[in-house]
């Protein structure tokens, strides 16, 4: 049933095609008739040379009509053949076209739950290779389909007619044939869904390893990624050879059958015309059309075989579709207007999963333009806290409100237009850096771009090169360092000018100066809006309007540097043993 309901699916992204589908459907009709048609106009072709009619009455006349014929039948079909295949790549590449849309569309508005649980290297795969192999064969594939069935359907009413004792004689192979077919199409379609998982496996390592060659270079870990991807890539050849030796074996089985049934029609029908109840051209013609049908016959189990793995990369790309948008708007969401930057949190629990609470009863009130930082252990839930702020994930108990209002009723996307984030790992797309800027307001004219560069202290290192704000900086950012990628993201956020900010501090790899910059920066950009800042170096956040402390998903302390200092809880501990390793001479 999983099958007909994605075939059923399929044929709505065609639908909105179906002239040009249809019209290429008729066009292998008409193709399949021809091909019938002229193994008739053969024969009788073959009649006028074996029947004994001299030139002068009239041979020459009837064999040059039924030659011309010929020519003529050969010369639609190469027409009626350019027709189908014109319409049918238009249509498919329309589907493929569609689908792509629609799978990245949905991907966009997947929850973060999703990626967490999803390599990247299959979605990637599902967006790629999965829509090309489904693209290529349920559109194509299923024309080609049409016109081999009907020209083997075709084929078989002209045996009939030729000699119906032959053709039934040809009935006993094809049972034999469709369990064949049968057989093996389940073991492709099984096997299919295999490699496509192989090869995205193959393209997660691959995305991994690229994405991280520092990473990969400063370890040498080069030959161990070069052993990691040879185990996938020799896991992903047994699955594909696998796959193609069911592939191979159909066909010559399938052949090797019909070729049976034709060796031992050939034998009958050569003892119908030494017994004389066969004309000779009668059985040149029964054969020409079983050689005839021979091609299509093996084409149905070829494009067969193509549909299976198609179907089996269906089933992956509807599952992705199907996958359920978690986090939405709801049918009655109301827009969030004229924020002043309140944020609260009533008794707020959250988990990842069944497991263990990463937040438990958080009960928090943010005033509008408020700094607070939120400093603690790894693994205390601070990043989690502010994750639900945008509602990237929504607590398990509890509201999270914006000036009063549940943002569980809010509009998504006029939430998140209200919140600027700056995250520990600068993301920069590959463009220019006054695109990587313009991206927190498309709209944005290049005075303001620049105003936002200036307060980020990005200007003066953009004016230095030589294309100045069209300089191409490469994927991720590569062509800047840590510092500058840092600032240009926070220009990025100033250009969207949030009510709120979230800022995860990423200083701690910068020297002193790119530091001192970044923070300059950053007061630029907190200036008037709620900030909540992911402490990791607690002497970045002393000036803090309120310190939050957390520990083990619950917020412990709270107050300002000077008094949790003389409090001596956990905070105090966390700054004397970074100063303490400060005066030991190590980074904190």
């Amino acid at each position: 049933m999983i099958i007909v309901e994605n075939i059923k699916r399929i044929y709505q992204y065609v639908k909105p095609y179906r002239r040009r589908f249809w019209l290429a459907i008729l066009c292998m009709i008409i193709h399949a008739f021809l091909t019938v048609f002229f193994v008739r106009v053969f024969q009788e072709l073959l009649e006028a040379i074996i029947a004994d009619i001299t030139v002068e009455e009239g041979g020459l006349v009837i064999l040059s009509a039924i030659a011309g014929g010929l020519i003529l039948i050969y010369f639609l079909k190469g027409f009626i053949y350019y027709g189908q295949k014109y319409l049918s790549k238009y249509v498919s590449h329309k589907v493929m076209r569609d689908l792509r849309r629609d799978l990245f569309a949905h991907l966009q508005n997947l929850s973060l739950s999703f990626y967490n649980t999803n390599k990247t290297g299959e979605i990637i795969s599902r967006l790629t290779n999965d829509v090309k192999v489904l693209e290529g064969a349920i559109v194509r594939g299923s024309v080609s389909l049409v016109y081999e069935s009907l020209t083997v359907l075709g084929g078989f009413i002209y045996l009939l007619y030729l000699n119906f004792r032959l053709t039934l004689f040809l009935l006993v192979i094809i049972p034999i044939i469709a369990f064949i077919v049968v057989k093996f199409n389940k073991k492709i379609r099984h096997k299919s869904k295999e490699v496509q998982s192989k090869i995205a496996d193959v393209s997660d390592v691959i995305q991994e390893t690229i994405s991280a060659i520092r990473v990969v270079k400063s370890f040498g870990r080069e030959n161990y990624e070069q052993d990691r991807f040879s185990a996938e890539n020799q896991a992903n050849f047994r699955a594909t050879v696998k796959n193609s030796q069911y592939k191979a074996a159909l066909s010559p089985l399938v052949e090797f059958t019909a070729a049976l049934g034709f060796t031992l029609v050939l034998w009958f029908g050569g003892l119908e015309v030494m017994r004389g109840t066969m004309r000779p051209a009668e059985l040149i013609a029964f054969f020409t059309m079983l050689i005839t049908m021979g091609g299509p016959l093996r084409s149905v189990t070829k494009v067969n075989a193509t549909l299976q793995t198609a179907l089996a990369a269906a089933e992956r790309i509807f599952a992705t579709l199907d996958y359920d948008q978690i986090i939405k708007s709801p049918p009655e969401a109301v827009e969030l207007k004229e924020v002043q930057g309140q944020v609260t949190f009533a008794g707020v629990s959250f988990a990842y999963n069944d497991k263990e609470e990463v937040l438990s009863n958080i009960n928090l009130e943010v005033e509008p333009g408020e700094a607070v930082a939120l400093v603690g252990p790894s693994g205390a839930g601070k990043s989690t806290l502010v994750d639900l702020i945008p509602r990237f994930y929504d607590p398990v108990a509890g509201e999270v409100l914006v000036d009063g209002q549940d943002i569980k009723t809010l509009e998504l996307t006029s939430l998140r237009e209200n919140i600027g984030i700056v995250p520990q790992e600068t993301v920069l797309f590959s463009g220019t850096i006054r695109e990587n800027i313009a991206y927190g307001n498309l709209t944005a004219g290049e005075e303001k771009i620049r105003a936002a560069a200036k307060a980020s202290n990005s200007h003066e290192f953009i004016s230095e090169f030589p294309a100045g704000y069209d300089t191409e900086i490469g994927e991720r950012g590569v062509g800047l360092s840590g510092g500058q990628k840092q600032r240009i993201a926070i220009a990025r956020a100033l250009l969207k000018e949030p009510a709120i900010l979230i800022f995860d501090e990423a200083t701690s790899s910068l020297d002193a100066k790119s530091e001192e910059l970044v923070q300059q920066a950053l007061q630029n950009l907190m200036q008037d809006r709620t900030t909540f800042i992911i402490a990791h170096r607690l002497r970045t956040i002393i000036n803090a309007d309120r310190i939050i402390v957390m520990d083990q998903g619950e917020i412990v302390e709270q107050g300002d540097h000077e008094s949790l200092l003389e409090r001596g809880g956990l905070y105090s501990k966390l700054y004397q043993h970074q100063y303490q390793g400060n005066s030991l001479g190590v980074k904190a």
